[in-house]
């Protein structure tokens, strides 16, 4: 996990050094120490910093001192250490944007309080920042909503290939929109006006399968009192959708690769064929080469269906459309739920961030629904979403593997972290009092115990 970034520039010389290996005890971070202004500011121009301290030992340095690095970098939380400290020069720094401004005769009494705050305030921030990006720069489309790289990679695809005739093969994991690209190719396509035909090759019967999609004559077998057109033969002119493409039986993955190459269908008891022009978008949430590996999909059916590939990216790979997403679905549940809710807080938020969504997609609107059904106020909070899914958030950031670089994955580790140790040392101070523990830590009971849960904290272990 990537430490805090803090420069200390203390133009005295040497004499920053005791408080700049103090600051280092305090947590893992990475410090530099500059002995001028100059060779501070030029510290800030070069790199990126989550903090700065700046050391005053003159009357009346701290504000100029504090002017200068707001000059370079007006948005880096600074605190002010000053040898004479005075009111007014306090507020003049308060009011240029000083995170804090202490005596340095107390900063070892101070300072550990002072950059915990800042350094959760501006991490929350940070988050503010990407939920307002998320509401005021929303990027939709055909019916998806997300800006990540991942996505803008599929949105490419369908755009290039959507006006050509060759099938396509879209792979993903359930509830990652397979369907959505499949409509999205038809809309964009010559097609748009034929039919669109979905069929879910996994929820329909074998012994059905072929009936259904080829069609059958009457008194080709017992029931079919009448012709029937297949669904193949419906979608003529237009798309046909299969979806779960890996669940048909291999005898019907010959029929239809006849159909696929000659553009022929023959429906079962009939002894003609019927010209059916169709395009095929095949869907499947399997791994289809490992299946014609084993011989439970035939290799020649899958090269045809596999022209073009479009593999649609889980949403824990999808970044800040995580974000996106949440607040879409947070504005259409308070509407169809007419509850006037704003959004999400912010550690509802970094839960869901969190959050591993092996249901992807369809697993987040559900869990914001939820929330949404269950809030009392305007604003969804952690206590409103699904137990499990804030358990499982826990316990996913605290065990993330650390060699992740990711800026989201590191502060959602660091972040797990400060919440579990905050979490020990307050139950430890009372002993496993959750009634005084939550109102120490000015937060609803409810709340106290779904985070503990995350953590996996057991009351039990803080009793005496």
């Amino acid at each position: 996990m990537r430490q805090p970034r803090i420069l200390v520039i203390d133009p005295s010389g040497a004499a920053g050094l005791p408080y700049a290996r103090f600051v280092a005890r305090l947590q893992p971070m990475e410090l530099r120490v500059e002995t001028s202004l100059e060779a501070g500011l030029a510290a800030l121009a070069a790199d990126a910093w989550d903090l700065g301290i700046v050391t005053a030992r003159s009357p009346g340095t701290a504000a100029q001192l504090l002017h200068g690095i707001r000059q370079a970098d007006p948005d880096l939380p600074t605190v002010v250490l000053d040898s004479a400290p005075n009111v007014e020069t306090a507020r003049l720094c308060l009011q240029a944007g000083a995170g804090d401004y202490l005596d340095i005769a107390r900063a070892e009494a101070d300072l550990e309080d002072a950059l915990v705050r800042i350094l959760a305030e501006s991490r929350r921030r940070d988050a503010e920042e990407v939920l307002r990006r998320a509401v005021e720069r929303p990027y939709s489309f055909e019916g998806f909503l997300g800006e990540s790289p991942a996505m803008a990679a599929v949105y490419s695809i369908i755009e290039r290939v959507a006006t050509s005739a060759v099938d396509v093969l879209v792979t993903g994991e359930t509830g990652t929109g397979k369907e959505l690209v499949a409509r999205a190719l038809h809309r964009r396509s010559r097609r748009a006006a034929a039919p669109f035909v979905p069929v879910d090759c996994g929820a329909i019967p074998d012994a059905l399968m072929e009936s259904e999609l080829f069609g059958h004559e009457r008194g080709a077998f017992t029931g079919a009192d009448q012709r029937r057109m297949g669904l193949i033969e419906f979608a003529d002119g237009g798309t046909l959708f299969l979806d779960e493409v890996g669940e048909l039986p291999l005898a019907l993955q010959a029929k239809l690769l006849r159909v696929l190459q000659e553009r022929r269908v023959r429906r079962v008891g009939a002894r003609q064929e019927t010209a059916v022009e169709v395009r095929v978008i095949a869907a499947t949430s399997r791994n289809l080469d490992a299946m014609v590996e084993s011989g439970e999909f035939r290799r020649d059916l899958f090269y045809r269906i596999n022209v073009v590939r479009i593999d649609l990216p889980p949403l824990r790979a999808r970044g800040d459309d995580v974000g996106l997403l949440a607040e879409f679905f947070v504005n259409k549940a308070a509407q169809e739920m007419h509850k006037p809710i704003s959004g999400l807080s912010i550690d509802a938020y970094q839960v869901l961030k969190s959050y591993h969504w092996p249901g992807n997609v369809r697993e987040l609107q559900n869990a914001v629904r939820r929330a949404v059904a269950m809030t009392r106020s305007a604003t969804a909070d952690v206590e409103d979403l699904p137990d499990d899914i804030v358990a499982a958030a826990g316990r996913a950031a605290i065990s993330c593997d650390d060699a992740d670089t990711g800026f989201f994955a590191q502060r959602a580790q660091h972040v797990a972290r400060f919440e579990k140790q905050f979490l020990s040392d307050l139950l430890t101070r009372h002993q496993g009092d959750v009634s005084a523990a939550a109102r120490e830590a000015k937060l609803p009971r409810g709340t106290l115990y779904r985070l503990m849960k995350g953590h996996a904290l057991e009351v039990s272990t803080f009793r005496k």
